[in-house]
This record gives C-alpha cells, sequence and structure tokens, in this order.
C-alpha cells in the first residue's frame, strides 16, 4: 500500500516547508476532522503543509493516517464515533449565558453541581443549559432511549476582574537579585524583601518575577526556567534556608553549610562571577538533608499533613519522580520498563523502597509552598495592589517529572515551536511536548486546572507565557525541522473558561505574554475575557501608517506597558548601541554591522524626537530611560512594568535568543553599567534607582495605607 511520502523526502532529502506539494484531499479532511491546520501563513502568503507533517502529527493524536487506506477508513471512524456521541467529553459555558446543546430532543438532561446539588433541566424541542448555573466544576449527563452519557461541565465567569486601577511594578529575575544574605543567587527571602522596599518605599503595585518552576537535577543543569522538570512545583534551589524554622536547632553541617555560602556569594559579587546554580543546590541541599532529620513541632508535623492532603496524588508523583531520578537517573525514559508510567507495575515496590526520599521531597515541597505565601503576604502588606505576578511557562521538559506523570495527556514525538516568519526564516524548536487537546477535554480539563490552580496559590497574577497557546500551537514532530511542523487547534472556549474560573477563584487577575506573531481575533478574545496582554515600546508602531510610533493616547489599556523583557536587549543598550554590537559578536546579525547600527541610530533618532515633541526630553538630547518609562506612563496601560536592572544600567540581556553556551543565558546578576554586580541593598540605595521609579511612584504609586484601612 502506498504511504504518504513526498518524493524527495523518500529519497533522503530534506524539502523546505514552502516547497511541499500539497497533501491529498482525504488526508486534509482527516487532519481538519482532528483540529490539525493543512497551512499556514509566515508572512508571505499561504504555505502547505506537508504530508509527512500531517501524518506524524495524527500519529501523535493517535490516529493512524499512514496509507490512504488508513486515512479512508479514519475518516469513517471519525464521522461515525461523533455521530454516535450524546454529549462531548467536556461542556464548558460561562456564566450568565444560555447555552444550547446538541442533543435528541428526547433526551433527559440533569447536572450534578460541585457542592452536591442536583439540578435536572426542562424537556422541550431543543435543550438549553440555564444562565444562573453556579461557578464551578460540575457533571452533565444526558439519557436519549437506550443510550446514556456524561460529561464534565465547566461554568466559568463571562469575564476576570481588571485591576484596581493603574499601577507601577518592577519586573525582576529572581535568580539575578543577590542580597547580603544569598546562597549565591537571589531566593523567596530577596523576593519579599523586594516587594517590601518596592511597595513600602516607592508605592508599587506588583512585583514580576520569571518562571519558579522546579528544574531538572543534574549537573550540570539546564538554567532555564522556561523548561522546568514540573511546573507544577516551584524549585527548592529558591529557598532562603535561614528562613526555615528548623533552622534554629540545627547541627553543625549546616553552620558550616551557612559559611561556605558566603563564599559562593563572595565569588559572584566580589568577582565579578556567574551564578552557578548546581553549586547553590550542591550547598543548599547538604543543609536540607542535614534540616530534614531536625524533628518538627507538633504543629509543624500537622502543618505538612494538611499540605500533603491538599496537594493529593499530583505530589505524590512529584516526589515519587524525584527519588526514582536520584536512583536511576534523570531521564524517566531510560528507567527500568516496569518505571516508566505511574501507574507502573513496579512503582509500589519502588514507593515502599524509596519512602523516606519521597517524604524528603515532599517535605522541600511544602518548605518552598509556605516561603512562596510569605512573599506573597509580603507584597500585600507592603500594600502592593496587585503583589506577585507569577510567569508560567508553557512547557515542560521531555524527561522530566510533569512529563512522567501526565504522559498520558502529552503528545509523544512531538515538540512545541514556532513556524517560519520574517524574523527567523528557520522557525523554532523549543523542545517541549504538547497538551494533547484531546486527551484534555476527556480529563475534563483537570491537569490544566490544576496546574492553573497551583501557579495562582501564592500570586496576585499570572503572566501566561505564550498566551496564544490557548489557542493553537505550532507542533514539531521528532526528526523534523521547525519548518516542517503543523498548527494544531485547540478548544480555547474551553481552554479560556478553565483559566477564568481558576484564575476567579484564586483571586488573580491574568496577563497574557502575546508578542510575536498573533492570530486574528485573538487579542480581541483575550480581551473580551479580561485577560491583559503585554505590550513592548519598541514594537508598538502604527503599521497603517508607515510604521509610525503609535501615540500613548492609542495604545490599549487592557495591558502590561514596559520597555524590554527578559529576552529583549534592556534599556541602556538600546541606547548605548551594546545590543547591536553583543550580537555581532556572536555572528547573530541578519544585516551587515553598519547597517544595523544605523537602523538602531534612525529608531533612537524617531524615539529622540518623539520625547521631545511630548515635553518629556530636552531639545537635542538623547532618550534616557527615565524619559523612555515617562511616555509609558502616559499611555492608558492598567499595568507599567520596570525591569529591574534598569534601576543601574544594567546593558546586559538575561536571555539570548539563538544562544546557548557562546553567552549565560539566565546567570547575570544584576550589575551596572560595568558589569560590577549590585546587591539589593546597594540597587535600592543607587541615587540612578531614586531617578528611575521618581516618576512611576509619583504618577501611579500608593503608600502603605495604615493598618485596618481599606
Amino acid at each position: 500500500m502506498a504511504a504518504y511520502l513526498d518524493r524527495d523526502q523518500a529519497a533522503g532529502e530534506q524539502v523546505p516547508a514552502e516547497d511541499a506539494p500539497p497533501p491529498p484531499p482525504d488526508l486534509v479532511a482527516l487532519a481538519h476532522a482532528y483540529g490539525v491546520d493543512s497551512t499556514y501563513n509566515p508572512g508571505g502568503g499561504t504555505v502547505p503543509v506537508g504530508s509527512d507533517t500531517l501524518v506524524a502529527v495524527l500519529a501523535a493524536l493517535g490516529v493512524d493516517a499512514s496509507t490512504p487506506e488508513a486515512v479512508r477508513a479514519g475518516l469513517h471512524r471519525h464521522r461515525v464515533e461523533t455521530a454516535a456521541r450524546l454529549l462531548p467529553p467536556t461542556v464548558v459555558v460561562r456564566q450568565g449565558r444560555r447555552t444550547a446543546l446538541d442533543v435528541p430532543a428526547e433526551a433527559e438532561l440533569a447536572v450534578e453541581l460541585e457542592d452536591g446539588g442536583h439540578w435536572d433541566l426542562p424537556k422541550g424541542h431543543s435543550h438549553w443549559l440555564p444562565a444562573d448555573l453556579p461557578l464551578g466544576r460540575h457533571r452533565l449527563t444526558a439519557k436519549a432511549g437506550p443510550r446514556e452519557a456524561s460529561a464534565a461541565l465547566i461554568v466559568a465567569p463571562e469575564r476576570l476582574a481588571a485591576p484596581p486601577g493603574r499601577s507601577w511594578g518592577f519586573l525582576a529575575q529572581l535568580y539575578s537579585v543577590l542580597s547580603d544574605r544569598s546562597w549565591g543567587m537571589g531566593d523567596l527571602g530577596d523576593l519579599a524583601d523586594l516587594a517590601q522596599w518596592a511597595g513600602h518605599a516607592h508605592g508599587a503595585g506588583f512585583l514580576q518575577i520569571n518562571p519558579l518552576h522546579a528544574g531538572m537535577p543534574g549537573a550540570p543543569s539546564d538554567p532555564s526556567p522556561y523548561r522546568p522538570s514540573s511546573r507544577r512545583f516551584a524549585d527548592p534551589v529558591h529557598l532562603r534556608i535561614e528562613a526555615v524554622p528548623e533552622y534554629a536547632y540545627a547541627d553543625a553541617v549546616v553552620r558550616d553549610a551557612a559559611e561556605r555560602a558566603g563564599r559562593l556569594r563572595a565569588e559572584v559579587l566580589d568577582h565579578d562571577g556567574l551564578i552557578d546554580r548546581d553549586a547553590v543546590w550542591a550547598l543548599k541541599r547538604e543543609a536540607l538533608e542535614a534540616l530534614y532529620a531536625v524533628p518538627r513541632t507538633v504543629g509543624r508535623r500537622a502543618a505538612l499533613e494538611a499540605f500533603t492532603a491538599r496537594e493529593g496524588e499530583w505530589l505524590e508523583r512529584y516526589a515519587t519522580w524525584c527519588a526514582l531520578a536520584e536512583q536511576h537517573g534523570p531521564n524517566w525514559h531510560a528507567w527500568p520498563k516496569g518505571l516508566r508510567r505511574p501507574d507502573g507495575p513496579h512503582l509500589a515496590a519502588a514507593r515502599a523502597e524509596l519512602a523516606d526520599r519521597i517524604g524528603f521531597h515532599r517535605w522541600l515541597a511544602w518548605l518552598v509552598d509556605e516561603q512562596l505565601g510569605r512573599a506573597q503576604q509580603a507584597a500585600e502588606d507592603a500594600g502592593m495592589a496587585v503583589g506577585l505576578i507569577h510567569d508560567l511557562a508553557v512547557g515542560v521538559h521531555p524527561d522530566g517529572a510533569d512529563a512522567w506523570a501526565l504522559q498520558d495527556v502529552l503528545a509523544h514525538g512531538i515538540s512545541v515551536g514556532a513556524p517560519p516568519d520574517a524574523f527567523n526564516a528557520h522557525g523554532q524548536d523549543w523542545g517541549l511536548p504538547p497538551w494533547r487537546p484531546d486527551a484534555l477535554a476527556a480529563t475534563g480539563y483537570g491537569p490544566f486546572a490544576e496546574l492553573l490552580r497551583a501557579a495562582a496559590r501564592h500570586a496576585g497574577a499570572l503572566r501566561i507565557d505564550h498566551v496564544m497557546g490557548l489557542f493553537r500551537l505550532w507542533w514539531v514532530p521528532a526528526g523534523h525541522p521547525p519548518t516542517r511542523g503543523a498548527y494544531i487547534r485547540y478548544d480555547a472556549e474551553a481552554m479560556l473558561g478553565v483559566l477564568a474560573l481558576e484564575a476567579h477563584r484564586a483571586g488573580a487577575y491574568v496577563i497574557g505574554e502575546d508578542l510575536g506573531t498573533v492570530e486574528p481575533g485573538v487579542r480581541e478574545e483575550l480581551a473580551s475575557r479580561g485577560v491583559l496582554g503585554t505590550s513592548v515600546l519598541w514594537f508598538e508602531r502604527d503599521w497603517r501608517a508607515k510604521g509610525e510610533i503609535l501615540p500613548p493616547e492609542r495604545w490599549r489599556a487592557g495591558c502590561l506597558a514596559t520597555l524590554t523583557t527578559h529576552d529583549l536587549p534592556p534599556t541602556a543598550a538600546r541606547i548605548g548601541g551594546e545590543h547591536v554590537e553583543l550580537r555581532h559578536r556572536l555572528g547573530l546579525l541578519a544585516r551587515p554591522l553598519g547597517e544595523e547600527q544605523d537602523a538602531a541610530r534612525t529608531e533612537l533618532a524617531e524615539w529622540a524626537a518623539e520625547l521631545t515633541a511630548r515635553g518629556l526630553l530636552a531639545e537635542g538630547a538623547e532618550p534616557t530611560p527615565e524619559a523612555l518609562y515617562a511616555f509609558l506612563l502616559a499611555t492608558p496601560a492598567a499595568l507599567v512594568g520596570v525591569w529591574l536592572p534598569d534601576a543601574v544600567d544594567d546593558p546586559r540581556p538575561q536571555n539570548l535568543p539563538g544562544t546557548w553556551d557562546q553567552y549565560p543565558n539566565w546567570r547575570l546578576p544584576v550589575a551596572d553599567r560595568e558589569g560590577r554586580p549590585v546587591t539589593l541593598d546597594a540597587l535600592a540605595g543607587a541615587p540612578s534607582t531614586a531617578r528611575l521609579v521618581a516618576g512611576p511612584a509619583a504618577r501611579l504609586g500608593r503608600p502603605t495605607p495604615p493598618r485596618g484601612a481599606v
């Protein structure tokens, strides 16, 4: 039987995506039936997705499309199953709206509420879910003759609440913010101090930080916070050891580790060193192993037991994976076969054997949860209207804890990435397995909801990295270059509904990172649901008016406005031109150095003219960070984010996309313009900091309210 392989691929050659012949109509129909797009637009017109890509993507969804016969059988099976289905696996509706159900007229419908209540729905020629269903995760049942079905029923709020007025805050990479008490990298104690200082001293309303997700074990580790082992649990490397209550009763081992931490800290602060996460964790782990042996009080034991009960099976799977990784290595694909699934036949015996190590990792997760809660409380006590904004990465490492625990709802042999576009002709492969949309629906979106619930527990707001992934993701099959991927559609109404419900219940606002290629209508839909966007000053242009600078009054109000992000040049580099020189040294420029420098100077001159015209900059002066942030303050943006390193003119980006070991990504401490590391205390007292925050504090700052005030 013939297989769907392009001629040149069968000959062993790679065909650029734009040269692939269009796939057969039946294969296109099958792909569409399962939410797989058969074309994409990189900016220069529609490009067909190759047949081999469609076959591989469908295989990851459990659909055989390897031959024309298999495709026809798959189409027939899909039609039969769809016709026979009484209810979809999950129904997501908005509170306040009547929602029509596509069920037979004779069907009997009922709703089992999550609080134990029961609603029988009236019969009729058509069936509707009432508008006054309570928010929550319920169960919908249907009977029609001999057929019976049930589905998860999620009732979500129509729209999330907006933040209470405009506010400003810092954007920080926590690991980079060292104090005189840090053990070689910023920790949760530093986070609480930063929040208290920003709120009390300058009226900041929020503090956004990088993802604190649990990283992959082993050395050398991947320092990127965006490719974690688990998004569900935070990394114990962020713990402030001295803040663990048992520290007061620790033995000499812990005291000795604390002394050695001083030398590790000095290596970074006094010798212009890089943050060594592996060395920090080795030292902290030594101390934590000793602290684990310290007897806990009756109250502390009860608190740990309550945390364990609350976290349930998720915590058990995570702690089990951590213990197994110590014994068998961090790649679960290479473990003994009986341990490669969380329900594997040898897992019960392994859990019994590793009970103490599982307990240790369970305890670590509890300690991090405690300190995260204290940090958010510190932000609230400092008068922050929002508090901490936690960042939720787009995915997880394929060999890590979540990929093992959630393998039934993640696509195997697939990586998330981005298609070719005007900025990256080769596309991107991020090395992260995506959610399977069909598996998520079959579980009632439970894993996604639990992830959001955990992320929002100690947050005033959530930042959703690559929020466009709630609508579609670019899937790259294993062995394919990023140019040979395809977009897979997710049920955006369901994904947004689950997000809205969990954020509402947590009292958290939501910010979507919607930079880059965004499908038409996505930003509008997010805004209609109360999800704030992200607007970066350098990208806000009026492309209908020859790319002129967008006036501040025309910016969207529903956004976090800023000058930069972790993937972009800091403001000092933009003004000084170091960002072009850096990319030139590393061979990352797409044009000759002179052309890039001319373009950067032209952009800066345009901004100088704009700022001068608005009275924010003296005639003939170069743009300053203060003037640029003043422009942001003139927009209606709900949140204005100040990049913390801008306070001391640090010109170095925290991450330089397109590099690996050529640049110290995710390992740089906050430093001054000469590259000398700056502690949190020194940053707080620097004259440059006072100058930078004076505008935001005067315009949007709020003094800490007196105790008991509303």
